[in-house]
């Protein structure tokens, strides 16, 4: 941070930062001869097939979508054919499609279709039945069965029926019952053993509650089927990889750091973001274990997997992002989570000792991009608090307009990587400051509890206090912040426009909650017993009268009559999570008083904007917005 300034970098078009990638999320298949990968086509994000010694010239396209791109894709045991899920218009009614890689021209065929507000949660291999997998769905509207699906026929056979909304039937690689978890009215997470002939369950461990807002990861039956894998604290403020022994009870850390929780993370976007636990493609014996750390952390398990990890480890100055590898464990594909190398991608053959890189970003890399830099400081109660502070490149790092950019959640966590809003605004001039207040993940079991009751309290002050930091270190101009945020980060933009409206010079809210009340009431059906842990304990709970009152008092909507600074507001129309409603209700109310605001309302988005052209048309109202009011710059690229 101490650079010499060299006047500001090139202005980078918004194109660069927000079209769909030219090649992400790479896997290798089971025998180690085609990749597959995300690339656009037909204007949307589709999947595409290569062997594994040519290049895009060569690959072909086996997905056709035009409506909405592919997010998650899955290779079956079977050459023929491969799996992806797809919903409509970010509706979140997730369906299973199949491919036929030696007829890539011909329509994907829909082997679940559903009823509206069904979805698919979950595809598997199921070893024990070749040329079949195993899928987790709500045909049962508030209930997720376990079904097997011949990827061929499409045949589909109940395989297992929960008798509890929130319990979940855990299998062994064979696909027969092992364990079972359910969450207790009380927020507990009860763990039984099954046996898998008789169905009968034995209570082994009872652990839960607030200390698990999102409850616990992973879940994840061992290679052998005679444990379970999960996400404990045990007797420490550190979340561990533990395994619960099905006969005895008895657990055992597996992987633990001290200090560092384990990163669980990557079970909300399973297959998109980087696991909780790397696992054998062939065996599924765990290899190593991922922790929150100023840079991420990958304590490896497995000693044979220790050569590879060394082996990739050399290939990038980044961290182990996704990886997979064929059968034999011979060939790899591993992509790298880095701050300014977005989607650098190698193959490595750990039998030859070769490795060439399959993917790095032609327009966008170390020379141009901005570092993103771990920080902390106390929250006024001494709360330690770890931030990230990407600095805008070639500009003296002093009294610069600041952009507060807050996740979402709140049960996630900031991490260290390539983020494509955070170096937009790098590039803008703007410093961006994100913060893991209270209640964020990754950082103990005392950081996460102390958001309890805290939401429009503490949580904000957490925010606060991390502005304050960025003024008095210098970096940032107290008259030019800015607050932006999606979801939970949308609800503390607008609690920085309400409770602090003197603090914030211009505030975007997107895709953001403005009353708990009705956003707690209007959350998806099956959704709302799994609410006891998070919402309901840290916030309150909307149908006990006193919780309801008080969840209103901490609602923008409420204070809306004190918004002053210039508002922007992205929605789209058919988010499930926060509804439409949600915005529309801050709008109308700032418009019936005359203040200005604009809206952003896109037809065929949800929770979060997924197709290039409305990423665009966000942050390029972000842009004109922040311009206008915190004065970054704006415009397109010249030269």
């Amino acid at each position: 941070m101490t650079d010499i300034p060299t006047g500001p970098a090139p202005l980078i078009d918004a194109e660069d930062f927000f079209a769909d990638p030219s090649f992400a999320l790479p896997t290798i298949s089971p025998d180690g001869t085609r990749i597959a990968y995300l690339a656009p086509a037909h204007g949307r994000r589709n999947v595409w097939v290569r062997g594994i010694d040519e290049t895009h010239d060569d690959a072909v396209c086996v997905s056709h979508d035009d409506r909405r791109g592919i997010t998650t894709y899955h290779w079956t045991d079977d050459p023929r054919w491969l799996l992806y899920l797809q919903d409509i218009d970010g509706n979140e009614d997730w369906h299973l499609y199949r491919v036929d890689l030696e007829r890539p021209d011909e329509p994907a065929v829909d082997l679940t279709p559903l009823e509206p507000g069904s979805r698919v949660a979950g595809v598997d291999s199921l070893p024990s039945a070749p040329g079949s997998v195993l899928v987790a769905m709500n045909r049962r509207p508030l209930f997720f069965d376990t079904f097997r699906i011949d990827v061929a026929t499409g045949e589909t056979t109940v395989l297992h029926e929960t008798d509890d909304p929130t319990g979940s039937l855990l299998l062994d690689r064979e696909g027969r019952p092992a364990f079972h978890t359910v969450l207790t009215e009380e927020g507990m997470v009860e763990i039984s053993a099954v046996d898998p002939e008789s169905g009968q369950r034995r209570l082994l461990h009872s652990l839960g509650g607030a200390d698990y807002p999102m409850s616990i990861h992973p879940q994840q039956v061992t290679a052998d089927g005679a444990g379970l894998l999960i996400g404990s604290y045990q007797d420490s403020d550190d979340l561990r990889l533990v395994r619960i022994d099905r006969e005895t009870g008895e657990e055992t850390v597996v992987a633990a750091v001290e200090g560092r929780s384990l990163d669980v993370m990557g079970a909300m976007l399973p297959g998109v973001l980087p696991p909780i636990v790397y696992t054998s493609r062939s065996t599924g014996e765990v290899l190593a274990a991922r922790f929150v750390a100023d840079r991420p952390h990958i304590e490896v398990v497995d000693p044979h997997f220790a050569d590879v990890y060394a082996a990739l480890e050399k290939l990038s100055d980044g961290v182990l992002g996704t990886l997979s590898s064929d059968d034999s464990g011979r060939r790899w594909v591993a992509t790298f989570v880095h701050d300014r190398e977005p989607g650098i991608t190698w193959f490595y053959d750990h039998s030859t000792g070769e490795s060439r890189e399959l993917f790095r970003p032609s327009r966008l890399g170390p020379e141009v991009l901005a570092p993103m830099t771990p920080v902390g400081f106390p929250a006024r109660d001494g709360l330690p608090l770890s931030a990230f502070l990407t600095l805008p490149v070639g500009v003296e790092p002093r009294g610069l307009p600041l952009v507060l950019y807050v996740h979402g959640g709140p049960w996630a966590t900031d991490v260290w990587g390539y983020e494509s809003s955070v170096q937009f605004f790098a590039n803008r001039g703007y410093a961006v400051l994100q913060v893991n207040f209270r209640g964020s993940l990754g950082y103990g079991r005392r950081h996460v509890t102390a958001a309890i009751g805290e939401f429009a309290r503490a949580m904000h002050d957490d925010l606060i206090d991390a502005v304050d930091w960025a003024v008095a270190e210098g970096y940032a101009d107290p008259a030019r912040i800015g607050i932006y945020g999606a979801s939970y980060g949308g609800y503390a933009a607008l609690l920085g426009a309400t409770l602090t409206p003197d603090r914030f010079a211009a505030v975007v809210d997107y895709v953001g909650v403005s009353d708990l009340v009705n956003f707690l009431r209007t959350l998806p059906p099956f959704t709302r017993p799994f609410t006891v842990n998070n919402w309901y304990r840290y916030a309150g709970d909307p149908e006990v009268e006193e919780q309801a009152a008080d969840l209103r008092d901490r609602s923008p909507i409420t204070m809306v009559d004190r918004i002053r600074s210039p508002l922007l507001v992205a929605q789209g129309a058919n988010d499930v999570r926060v509804v439409q409603a949600e915005s529309d209700n801050i709008v109308a109310s700032l418009r019936e008083r005359g203040v200005p605001v604009e809206y952003l309302l896109v037809e065929d988005e949800g929770h979060g904007f997924a197709n290039p052209e409305n990423r665009l048309l966000l942050h390029r109202a972000i842009e004109r917005h922040f311009a206008a009011h915190l004065g970054g710059r704006s415009g397109s690229a010249t030269g």
